[in-house]
């Protein structure tokens, strides 16, 4: 029996984990998959908006403003990659000069600071990559570039150090309410959790779970529309081909393809957006990745060579036809709360998301602060930015991370055996890939995945067969051949 049971294991469903574990609620959270972040969160822009193109008076509005914030504040505490890079929208028409005075109004009704309207030669000055074709631009100070693998594992991770039960791995295929008012959540392994308070915070699949309690007056039945977006990763030697996040003046579908650095120095490019209509569908295209590098080329005067890219990838985003974020208490199912409808900013939104639920709950079930709750979580000690002497320190601490295991990126095996042992570990190729990068350089695992399979075995104590590099499905060994 839990006091709340949170369903979805993305950055939204990890940061409402941390923010009701600062209370003295039984907590559990449910994931489908076999590791948290292997939604939505996995594969966006990482951006933190500023919060100027919100539509005033939105929930999505006043919650992207407010995450920044907290972003800010949670950074150190957590030990999250955040670098504040600023953004500059871009305007190519001298008729869109009119738009990019709108998104700025917007953004003083939103409550967003360090806001500026620049002329094209204004722009250049500040960010010399870009089009000579652009007329004008809007800069937002306040926007950012984050890790959004690092910051939901993050929130996780403090979530689980603070008391909160995570379940890996299991599909929930029911939601029923008893007379009792007590909601029994079944998954398709046969477990069954009981609790007083569910949160649906599952990204695209938020409909059904909706749709699992039947219909009637204050609980209609709920749609999402699955959103694709596709992007392109450049390597390093791309990564300071800006400095700053390169909008267009957005339209119908969103924001536009933007060109930006990452955290660790990559350049991405993305995303694209087609509304499909399967709920895993993440394939890439030619087509779209042809979109990606014109779309792009008409931001920078010099988009890199496509020998630079080191992988393209897609995600889904949440889309409602309301266009705002869904969050709230069933009228009909009492102690059932919708977190629906999450998609850009969601990222930046989260922590605040987090907040707004834990309000919710706080309304419904009561409790007390914890005394000893840990606010602050510290990653992985990596060898990346160490001096020599920092280096011989470390390896002297643990003999492990004198072993590269990961050349591209320069990952230890000390840092893939914290990857595993962490509360919330990886268990999965991807899993460690999404905390320490051993994968995501230039050859994208193609020398060190045999060996991080090695190492997952052995520390899970599992055959090297049972080893996936995602879900169930994604087998990487089918056995030997001798």
């Amino acid at each position: 029996m839990f006091d709340v049971l949170i369903i979805g294991g993305g950055v939204s469903g990890c940061c409402i984990a941390r923010e009701l574990s600062k209370r003295t609620w039984k907590v559990g959270l449910l994931e489908a998959e076999p590791d948290i972040c292997e939604g939505t969160s996995k594969a966006n822009s990482g951006i933190a908006h500023a919060g100027f193109d919100a539509k005033p008076g939105t929930l999505m509005a006043k919650l992207n403003v407010r995450g920044n914030a907290l972003l800010e504040e949670l950074a150190p505490k957590l030990d999250i990659p955040l670098k504040r890079n600023g953004a500059l929208v871009l305007c190519f028409e001298e008729e869109g000069l009119p738009k990019l005075q709108e998104l700025y109004d917007r953004g003083v009704i939103n409550g967003v600071k360090n806001l500026k309207l620049l002329s094209g030669k204004e722009a250049r000055e500040l960010e010399p990559s870009i089009s000579p074709e652009v007329k004008g631009a809007l800069y937002a100070g306040d926007s950012g570039i984050v890790c959004p693998f690092g910051l939901t594992i993050a929130m996780a991770e403090n979530a689980a150090e603070n008391g909160v039960e995570f379940f890996r791995g299991y599909r929930v295929t029911g939601v029923e309410q008893g007379d009792n008012g007590i909601y029994r959540v079944s998954c398709d392994n046969g477990l069954v959790l009981e609790t007083k308070v569910v949160i649906n915070a599952a990204g695209v699949y938020s409909d059904r779970i909706h749709n699992m309690l039947p219909e009637k007056e204050g609980h209609m039945t709920m749609e999402i529309h699955p959103r694709k977006g596709e992007y392109c990763l450049y390597d390093k030697q791309a990564g300071n081909l800006v400095q700053h996040t390169i909008f267009q003046l957005p339209g119908a579908y969103g924001k536009g393809t933007l060109v930006t650095p990452t955290v660790h120095g990559n350049l991405l490019i993305g995303p694209t957006a087609e509304d499909v209509p399967e709920k895993n569908a993440v394939a890439t295209t030619r087509a779209g990745v042809d979109k990606l590098l014109l779309n792009a080329s008409r931001s920078v005067d010099k988009l890199p060579p496509t020998k630079q890219v080191i992988t393209s990838f897609a995600g889904l985003r949440a889309h409602h036809a309301d266009h705002d974020f869904i969050i709230e208490e069933s009228a009909g199912y009492p102690g059932f709360i919708d977190v629906a409808g999450i998609e850009s900013p969601g990222l930046t939104s989260a922590p605040a998301i987090g907040e707004y639920v834990a309000e919710l709950v706080q309304e419904i079930l009561p409790a007390a602060l914890k005394e000893n709750f840990k606010e602050v979580r510290k990653g992985i000690v990596t060898l990346e930015g160490k001096t020599l002497e920092e280096k011989k320190t470390i390896v002297s601490e643990n003999p492990a991370y004198a072993n590269i295991i990961c050349r591209c990126e320069s990952i230890s095996e000390g840092e893939i055996l914290a990857a595993i042992h962490r509360p919330v570990g990886a268990t999965t190729l991807d899993g460690v890939k999404r905390r320490v990068r051993a994968g995501m350089g230039r050859c994208q695992g193609g020398f060190c995945s045999p060996k991080v399979v090695e190492i997952l075995a052995r520390e899970l104590g599992i055959p090297v067969e049972e080893v996936r590099k995602s879900g169930e499905a994604s087998v990487i060994i089918y056995g030997g051949v001798k």
